[in-house]
């Protein structure tokens, strides 16, 4: 715990977040991206069912509202998060943990290996 304390400490504090989406963004981008997608549906069914042209126009306005709500969550998604990734610190740090901790394994498996 005391240890936990001491790597936060250490690490920099972000004044700005990385402009990343991260699996977990992905999955709220998505479930967002679901729901806009169904409002768009449902204002255009509703707007072709509508007798008053002005109610009519109005619906259609919300679901181009929800269209360009879609495709602004759409271009998040499509944004290359590779290099952005490998900007943010404790990532970069992480990976490097885990690239050391693979080639540790590695060398002692390697001298695990019965010799013939």
């Amino acid at each position: 715990m005391q240890n936990q304390m001491q790597q936060q400490q250490q690490q920099p504090l972000m004044q700005v977040p990385p402009q990343v989406v991260t699996d977990k963004d992905c999955l709220y981008l998505k479930d967002e991206l679901s729901w806009e997608l169904l409002a768009m549906k449902k204002c255009h069914a509703y707007a072709q069912q509508c007798s008053d042209p002005d109610i009519a126009q109005a619906i259609n306005r919300a679901g181009q509202m929800h269209q360009r709500h879609y495709n602004m969550l759409l271009k998040h998604l499509q944004n290359n998060n590779t290099q952005m990734m490998q900007n943010v610190p404790q990532l970069q740090q992480q990976q490097q943990q885990m690239q050391m901790q693979m080639q540790q394994q590695q060398q002692q498996q390697m001298q695990q290996q019965p010799q013939h």
